[in-house]
């Protein structure tokens, strides 16, 4: 079966608009998380959100901008900054094959603001005023068809949907297609821009969101007994990966392996979590890889600072881990960037990634007090070590519909060097 490792890394995120500004501010332990300045918000019983730190349009051509919905703007953006730290080239400077290149960046939702905003449009002024562009900026396929065209994938172009998990699916598929022979390397990852008053409003309703308006950093606490619901957050993460052999010869820096992952489904409930589906999903993972719970020295949880859903996830991870769960530091970068849905299982492999690389572990921040009996070791409020040796990490999404994607990557075939 082929290698592949991971070459590239990007993202555009509430954090930073680019990943090293990401990185930085999840090691110190910086929230996100900020009022909603805009009038349609005073009327919501959530106002926070974690808005992204750069407007994606004012780092592209203006023209280009225009021409993207905001969630294929926070993918373009992600995408270009992972291309480029992978050391291609664009156009006539590409030296990849067309031919073998592939493309999968997964979103929730799609392009919600295109295709509310030009509704209001035609209610307001006539269907004649409503934009020609419209259908092809709201398709949820838009993302990854744009991120395609600009680098010239032609293996494949694919956008899988399965809300919260959408983005680590597509990194799973792309992974299996490049170990079948399908390509030789892709770009993958997710994206997301719904802060908009439909979804907050239907978030809302489903008490779904935190409330603690008055307090926004602190208002998302994954795994605490003050969780009241997630904060909505919006942005852009991606990766290139390749097969071994491919990277070794254009000599690519590498940031470690893509050695497994995991999907599965519940078909039980829309929306509650499933700890079988969960359990599963990491073990399938691990069997992929040919690891043990033994080798999983981190887990970047799903964790989405809600009542229901943490401790369910909590005791998946430490019956999957058994007896090897106090050797594994566990966090949710949730705490800081808020849950980016379709974008979050991308955003949160590449601080996996990160984590084994750097050997440091970010905070879960806002933990003061931990739920009773959850059985894994938090890394509470602090960054946390990793020791040497091989490593191994696992990060998990899980998402409404039951879909549940694990994906696993070491610290094998890392190669030395500075990075982002």
């Amino acid at each position: 079966m082929r290698t592949v490792v991971i070459t590239g890394l990007g993202a555009s995120t509430p954090l930073g608009g680019d990943l090293p500004t990401t990185w930085s501010a999840l090691l110190a332990g910086t929230s996100g998380v900020s009022v909603i300045e805009a009038d349609w918000a005073q009327e919501l019983s959530t106002r926070i959100a974690a808005q992204a730190a750069v407007d994606p349009a004012s780092v592209m051509d203006r023209v280009a901008a225009r021409k993207l919905d905001r969630s294929s703007q926070f993918a373009m953006v992600a995408a270009l900054e992972a291309w480029a730290d992978a050391g291609l080239g664009l156009d006539e400077e590409s030296t990849v094959d067309p031919d073998r290149l592939l493309t999968s960046i997964g979103t929730g939702i799609g392009g919600l603001h295109s295709l509310l905003g030009n509704w209001d449009v035609q209610k307001e002024k006539g269907a004649r005023r409503v934009s020609p562009l419209t259908i092809p900026m709201l398709m949820a396929n838009a993302p990854a068809a744009n991120v395609s065209l600009r680098i010239g994938s032609r293996a494949g172009v694919h956008a899988p949907v399965s809300a919260c998990a959408s983005s680590n699916e597509a990194i799973a598929l792309a992974f299996d297609l490049i170990r079948l022979g399908r390509a030789d390397i892709a770009v993958v990852g997710g994206t997301e821009a719904v802060i908009h008053p439909l979804p907050m409003a239907a978030f809302g309703q489903m008490q779904a969101l935190s409330k603690r308006n008055d307090e926004p950093t602190k208002a998302s606490r994954p795994f605490d007994v003050d969780h009241d619901g997630f904060v909505l957050g919006e942005g852009g993460a991606c990766m290139v990966i390749e097969t071994l052999e491919h990277a070794q010869a254009r000599g690519a820096h590498i940031y470690g392996t893509l050695a497994g992952a995991g999907t599965t489904a519940d078909a039980q409930d829309m929306v509650a979590p499933s700890q079988r589906g969960q359990v599963l999903a990491m073990r399938k993972a691990l069997y992929e890889a040919g690891l043990t719970p033994a080798d999983i020295k981190h887990v970047n949880a799903h964790g989405t600072s809600t009542p229901t859903g943490d401790p369910i996830e909590a005791a998946s991870v430490a019956e999957v881990l058994g007896e090897a769960v106090d050797g594994c530091v566990v966090t949710s970068t949730k705490s800081m960037t808020g849950h980016l849905l379709g974008a979050a299982g991308a955003l949160e492999t590449i601080a996996s990634v990160k984590a084994l690389y750097h050997r440091v572990v970010p905070p879960t921040i806002n933990l003061d007090n931990p739920e009773p009996d959850l059985l894994i070791d938090i890394a509470a409020n602090v960054s946390r070590p990793l020791p040497s040796g091989d490593l191994a990490a696992i990060n998990n999404s899980f998402g409404f519909g039951g879909h549940n994607v694990s994906v696993l990557v070491t610290t094998e075939n890392t190669t030395a060097g500075s990075a982002s």
